[in-house]
């Protein structure tokens, strides 16, 4: 079952499932002082939105280690991708700005049964125009 594709890259149960999404939107006003009164604000704007995906995974479930090579692949060429959730619905083209790992619980060759890891995303809003 699909949780959410980033251009051709699927997470899923069985390639790099996430435990938590967080999107964060904000906007931005421009404040202008003013002598006797409080400044006056004027919206400026949205910012871009940023996409933030955290989770594990285990070695006994699904080889996350290629799933996290294909990730850092795709962030190093700098392309924009179409991120779209389980249901079809596109969130917007984002662009990938850093992957965190924590490897965890080693085996006796030294491969990580847990890798923790953490993906930011960047709105990049002239890929949809």
């Amino acid at each position: 079952m699909k949780l959410l594709s980033l251009g051709m890259f699927v997470f899923a149960i069985d390639t790099l499932a996430y435990d938590e999404l967080q999107r964060k939107r904000a906007w931005r006003f421009a404040t202008n002082g003013r002598v006797g009164a409080k400044d006056a604000i004027q919206f400026t704007g949205a910012d871009l939105e940023t996409v933030t995906l955290s989770g594990s995974t285990h070695v006994e479930l699904a080889d996350g280690r290629v799933s996290l090579d294909q990730l850092i692949d795709m962030a190093a060429e700098g392309e924009e991708w179409p991120l779209v959730d389980g249901r079809g619905n596109v969130l917007g083209h984002f662009v990938i700005t850093a992957i965190d790992e924590r490897h965890r619980h080693f085996l006796p060759d030294g491969r990580p049964r847990q890798i923790d890891f953490g993906i930011d995303l960047l709105e990049a809003p002239d890929a949809a125009a």
